[in-house]
């Protein structure tokens, strides 16, 4: 089999949050057909134990145990440097940086993947070997216009900090884009965003989605009920130290709740927060009426299949968001915000609620808890079966991989 070498920020396993559901089913889709050598690092010492399983899906693997939260501050501001993004220096690693050397010096690699573009710098250089080979950076999605939207909602002094992230990474982006032979984005949109923010590059990006284990995650399945509140039930999944799902359920408990609770004498809805590290605001939400905030669970599709809606009102979201789809994927109602539904190819109204405000929020999950909306569930699970399977959207990736005979990639046309 063909060699790659698969550099990512985070370790692909578990997969139990967005950015490494994304990795692990590329990196799993991949080891079927070729040799790989992963490269990462380790935030989160739970996943210390992960590494074994790595290995069995790999030749070999090298993963890097980053500094605690506080010295990787200390590192990050100490090695900063005028114009370069935080985000560059915190991802910066030496162990793997050496390993990563020393794999590209001593091993023939016919394709190289980076996960994220915190990954670029260990693969560039005016004469680094990886330049022989092709090469793929997975941008995900346009990760700077993150920190630009947080700038407009903080205060001094973290306005200016998101502010000036937002800016150079922006150029940092623009420049990692052009150091590879190809740059892959989560959606159309934000491959098209780039191509507007960056159109020297333009030629040079693609797209590839996300997808679902429609197995995994399958309404067939027998799941015993998790929720003990009674009364119908509203959930929301995510990381819950994750700024955008902070705000998202915050909103939704003190704006959205209330407006449902007012038809109680109908139905007595409670709110559920499903999700690993919730921030103290977070957990302090569970003191309200009806609100739950469950911490870390080990399996979230119970939680998902027992719901009589999923919500998933995000007001800042890049790329296509992994909860929509697997609560879509196991046939539940899904009441969604512009922003959370962005790049996700389904049909608002048919497989899926749309709406914004908290008005037309509450109206929409009550309409779906007075039955309204019977057949949502199950259209949502056809659109996912039709169009995010994962051995679907990756194809795409194994033809930008693919080298034609004479060792030279295919033109970018020729990927379907």
């Amino acid at each position: 089999m063909p060699n790659l070498l698969f550099l990512c920020h985070r370790i692909p396993y578990p997969p139990d949050k967005g950015d490494k559901i994304r990795a692990w089913n590329i990196l799993n889709h991949l080891s079927k057909q070729w040799e790989i050598d992963l490269g990462c690092l380790i935030d989160d010492a739970a996943d210390i134990q992960h590494v074994p399983f790595l290995k069995s899906r790999c030749r070999s693997v090298g993963a890097f145990r980053m500094n605690s939260r506080l010295s990787l501050w200390f590192q990050t501001l100490r090695r900063m440097k005028p114009g370069q993004p935080l985000s560059v220096g915190w991802f910066h690693d030496p162990a793997l940086w050496n390993w990563v050397n020393e794999r590209i010096s001593t091993r023939h690699y016919d394709a190289v993947y980076a996960f994220s573009a915190a990954m670029a710098p260990y693969l560039v250089g005016p004469n680094h070997p990886g330049r022989s080979c092709r090469r793929i950076l997975d941008m995900v999605d346009v990760d700077s216009e993150k920190w630009s939207e947080y700038a407009k909602n903080s205060s001094s002094p973290m306005k200016f900090v998101w502010r000036r992230e937002g800016r150079t990474l922006l150029a940092f982006e623009r420049w990692a884009a052009r150091q590879f032979d190809l740059c892959t984005f989560v959606s159309t949109k934000e491959r098209d965003r780039f191509g507007q923010l960056a159109p020297e590059a333009d030629e040079y990006i693609d797209w590839v989605e996300n997808g679902v284990d429609m197995v995994y995650f399958s309404p067939d399945r027998q799941y015993e009920n998790p929720y003990r509140a009674g009364g119908p039930a509203i959930v929301f999944t995510g990381t819950m130290d994750y700024r955008p799902n902070v705000e998202a359920v915050t909103w939704f408990a003190t704006e959205v709740m209330p407006l449902l609770r007012k038809r109680a004498g109908k139905y007595s809805p409670t709110f559920h927060i499903v999700g690993a590290k919730p921030a103290r605001s977070v957990s302090e939400l569970a003191q309200m009426p009806g609100v739950y905030v469950t911490g870390a669970v080990p399996d979230v599709r119970p939680y998902l299949a027992h719901a009589d809606v999923a919500v998933a009102p995000l007001m800042i979201a890049r790329g296509i968001q992994n909860k929509v789809l697997e609560a879509m994927a196991l046939g539940r109602p899904v009441v969604a915000s512009s922003a959370a539904f962005e790049g996700v190819r389904a049909r608002p109204g048919l497989d899926v609620l749309v709406a914004d405000g908290a008005v037309d929020t509450a109206r929409a999950v009550d309409e779906v808890l007075d039955g309204k909306w019977g057949g949502l569930g199950a259209a949502a699970r056809s659109t996912m079966l039709a169009n995010y399977q994962w051995s679907s959207t990756l194809a795409r990736l194994d033809a930008m991989l693919a080298t034609n005979r004479d060792g030279q990639a295919p033109a970018l046309g020729a990927v379907a």
